[in-house]
């Protein structure tokens, strides 16, 4: 149960998060890419505890559609080394397809944060014969807000429900997800980043999950964003005890 309750969070919270380029972080800001403009992240992310260490190459493709409106998807790849008793054993395949769809429907005034709301669709790409997913679709609706508190700093604020396929013989409830995020520029080409977020599994009584994570973005150009962030578990058994990712954003025109 562990391993799966697993798949499911890093598969929901982070490709989910590729789709509508939130690098390096989870929680998602309530910007949404322009009409007729496309943005395309690469990255690669580590995730280590004591039972599986996995690597992740997470790719996400943006395009803005109409105005407020832009659609996204998120593919992947992926490899485990878990351990166990009689020693450890490797996995590695493609990663589950996530396509999903972004509104912003609230611009930011005075006293209102930036709103927007984010729908994606989890498909059953990776192999669930071997742990790589569930082998089942999900769906997610996540409400978004961002405010900024001064010129340089932002606040970003997340709500969600996943609605999670239950596998054959497995008891594996919804998950509902929140978090909030600040970013600050430090200079004209350097941003810190850090966030805190949290998931419940709404069945049977299990523990909820909180991590946090901190890095940097840096804008190398008016079209490319590195980035890099490292994080950890606060509570939860089945949060990961280390996790890092970079990684890069590139914009442009059709």
């Amino acid at each position: 149960m562990k391993d799966l309750k697993r798949v499911v969070a890093v598969v929901l919270v982070f490709t989910a998060g590729t789709v509508f380029a939130a690098r390096p972080l989870a929680v998602d800001d309530a910007g949404v890419v322009d009409k007729g403009q496309l943005e395309v992240e690469i990255g690669a992310r580590v995730v280590h505890d004591s039972a599986c260490d996995a690597w992740e190459i997470p790719v996400g493709l943006t395009a803005g559609v109409l105005p407020n409106i832009a659609v996204g998807i998120g593919f992947g790849g992926q490899f485990e080394e878990r351990s166990h008793i009689a020693g450890k054993d490797h996995e590695s395949g493609l990663g589950d397809l996530v396509l999903g769809a972004k509104w912003g429907f609230l611009s930011e005034t005075n006293w209102l944060p930036a709103q927007a709301l984010s729908f994606s669709v989890k498909f059953p790409t990776a192999d669930d014969d071997k742990g790589l997913g569930s082998g089942e679709i999900d769906y997610d609706l996540t409400w978004i807000a961002s405010k900024m508190l001064t010129e340089t700093v932002g606040l970003h604020v997340n709500a969600g429900y996943s609605w999670i396929g239950e596998p054959a013989g497995e008891e594996v409830g919804d998950i509902a997800h929140y978090g909030a995020a600040l970013d600050a520029q430090l200079n004209e080409t350097v941003q810190w980043v850090g966030e805190v977020f949290a998931e419940k599994e709404l069945q049977g009584g299990t523990q909820t999950v909180v991590q946090y994570n901190t890095g940097f973005r840096w804008s190398a150009s008016d079209a490319l964003t590195l980035d890099l962030a490292a994080g950890s578990s606060l509570h939860g058994d089945d949060a990961p005890d280390f996790a890092a990712t970079l990684g890069l954003t590139w914009a442009f025109g059709l």
